[in-house]
């Protein structure tokens, strides 16, 4: 039995592969599957170490964005591609899976263009209200797709679609006690806590409004920020001089990065989380916790909006777009929710109830049973 997977080279395309494939893995073992191989094929590994303990071979195959604007770029990204797809059909050849799974992204365009062409079964998963490019192309030829949202169910073909949610890592999925992350961060336990998520790279808007905020902020709240590795002198060094002398200094907490016992520990102290509206608010989801998203306005796509006001329809967040995006305006939200119980209640319950658990595991008994009759 052999199985690639393939997504574009973010955490939000490779995270949910590592979770559904590590549910593979599971079945494998459970099963006992003799000779099963997993393989991952992008233009970058993301994270060796993740791939090595799950057990996937890395093909690297390169490729070109496929942008929406004019750029010069986009020229030499067709050669890119082209040669990235020849290369996919060669190493898939050469492999010969009994199924692929699509994460979506310009990075998985090679691998499943390569699929349709050697008839290998494909199967797909969207994390967004309206899917990417690559998986609108490639919803018209998979064998079934999977959806995050139940609004993205109408741009495929009925027959094929499923509900699934987003696979969520196991290890992140179940937030700390509170009392364990209040210990961990050594912050004071009557204060509420505002969790800033600003990915891997960090957001500039969210990065830039929450230093304006701070010095009303850390009157009543305890703030921790993920900055992104890249901004992380920046920020904390504006911190340091926007509260100067300020006597509640240290009820802020900016960190560069978080890896997976961070954001168990960040999740289980946070009173109200802001984040962007990609595929991490299912992780929002899963824990439970109201939060203020601010949706990217320059997706393809307008992704990030759709996804924030879905989610907001379902009553888990609030939605501060970018051009309102100032420190008034972020306080006065902040306030509003936590001093409403009754509607913080409501919020934290209907996010709780967004959150549509076992994304992985249906995916990945999909994925086995293809792959198992496809060797018959």
């Amino acid at each position: 039995m052999k199985i690639v997977f393939t997504g574009g080279g973010t955490g939000g395309h490779f995270y949910p592969i590592i979770t559904v494939a590590e549910k593979v893995n599971k079945i494998i073992d459970q099963e006992h599957i003799i000779g099963a191989k997993l393989y991952y094929i992008s233009d970058s590994p993301y994270d060796k170490e993740m791939l090595s303990v799950n057990g996937l071979y890395y093909e690297e195959v390169s490729t070109g964005k496929m942008r929406t604007y004019f750029s010069l770029k986009n020229f030499s990204d067709m050669f890119k591609t082209f040669f990235g797809t020849i290369s996919a059909i060669y190493k898939l050849f050469s492999i010969y899976p009994d199924v692929v799974f699509g994460k979506g992204g310009y990075a998985s365009f090679p691998t499943l263009f390569a699929a349709r062409i050697l008839r290998i079964p494909v199967i797909i998963h969207e994390s967004d209200s309206a899917p990417g490019r690559v998986n609108a192309w490639a919803g018209k030829f998979a064998k079934k797709v999977a959806v995050s949202f139940m609004e993205a169910a109408e741009y495929f073909p009925k027959e094929k679609v499923a509900w699934t949610g987003q696979p969520i890592r196991s290890e992140i999925e179940n937030k700390a006690t509170r009392e364990e992350a209040l210990t961990y961060f050594k912050l004071e336990s009557e204060l509420p806590v505002i969790f800033v998520m600003g990915g891997s790279q960090g957001a500039e808007l969210i990065n830039n409004t929450v230093l304006d905020a701070l010095p009303r902020l850390v009157n009543n709240f305890q703030i921790i920020h993920q900055t992104g590795v890249k901004n992380f002198k920046t920020v904390s060094g504006q911190a340091n001089v926007v509260l100067g002398e300020n006597k509640f200094k240290q009820r802020y907490l900016p960190i560069a990065y978080l890896n997976p016992l961070t954001i168990k520990m960040a999740a289980g102290a946070a009173s109200l989380i802001i984040s962007r509206a990609g595929s991490g608010l299912f992780e929002i989801a899963s824990w439970g916790v109201p939060s203020i998203l601010v949706p990217i306005t320059t997706t393809n796509g307008d992704h990030q909006r759709k996804n924030a006001f879905n989610y907001a329809r379902a009553g888990a967040c609030s939605v501060i777009e970018e051009v309102n995006m100032t420190a008034n305006i972020l306080n006065g939200e902040i306030e509003r929710i936590l001093n409403d119980k009754a509607g913080y209640e409501k919020m934290s319950h209907n996010a709780k109830a967004f959150g549509h658990s076992g994304a992985a595991e249906k995916i990945a008994r999909v994925l086995v049973n293809i792959a198992l009759s496809h060797e018959e």
